[in-house]
């Protein structure tokens, strides 16, 4: 176990300086965890690096998960759930995306180092990305069923604080006038870089056919 300061490039002179925060780094499980401690003060990180260590030991030892699955990170966790999902459903284009901005945010985390204020920053972090609450929402009902046992916990403190999920807008839907029906079909028959478009609104039109439906037709 060691804390230290690590040195960064001053990009305004050039040089490289010692940062004024303190990070801790040691090995859990055979990973390295390297993480800032957020204090000026050499005690205080010591004692941050000592309190991470026992949560990642007390989470690792919990009675309801095996332990060689609360080691392994959340992208190996969620490529094994795409896989599965991939044999049980005609479609995955949506957990694939989900799957990959989990991925690009929590990949290298271990599933035992998630709690609810992982998911809660999750939520954040996709704000920040511009992500609609509703695709934000769905992608976190993924991040904890991939999470098996651990996950359903963490779903149900969310539930209970009422935070688990995003608040939506409810959008009423209206029906087209014909101008408009007229004016969207006119410039769907002249979209070259889309040529099927036409036809698939005709269908929709005509047949009350469903994206879904559309797009599997054969």
């Amino acid at each position: 176990m060691s804390v230290y300061q690590p040195t960064y490039v001053d990009p305004k002179t050039g040089k490289r300086v010692k940062s004024g925060l303190w990070w801790y780094e040691f090995a859990f499980a055979g990973r390295r965890i390297r993480e800032s401690a957020k204090t000026r003060s050499k005690t205080v990180a010591r004692e941050a690096e000592k309190r991470r260590r026992r949560e990642l030991e007390e989470g690792y030892n919990g009675i309801s998960d095996k332990r060689d699955e609360r080691i392994r990170t959340v992208g190996e966790l969620g490529k094994d759930y795409l896989t599965d999902y991939t044999l049980r459903h005609k479609s995955d284009r949506f957990v694939t995306y989900a799957i990959r901005n989990i991925k690009a945010h929590l990949g290298e985390r271990m599933a035992v180092e998630v709690s609810d204020a992982t998911v809660k920053d999750y939520q954040s972090a996709r704000l920040r990305d511009n992500a609609a609450p509703k695709t934000i929402n769905e992608e976190v009902g993924i991040l904890v069923r991939l999470l098996g046992d651990q996950g359903g916990a963490i779903r149900a403190r969310l539930r209970q604080q009422k935070v688990f999920k995003l608040a939506t807008r409810s959008r009423t839907g209206r029906s087209f006038t014909v101008e408009e029906t007229d004016l969207l079909l006119m410039h769907a028959k002249a979209a070259k870089r889309s040529p099927v478009i036409h036809p698939a609104l005709m269908l929709a039109l005509n047949a009350g056919l469903r994206d879904a439906e559309i797009r599997t037709l054969q």
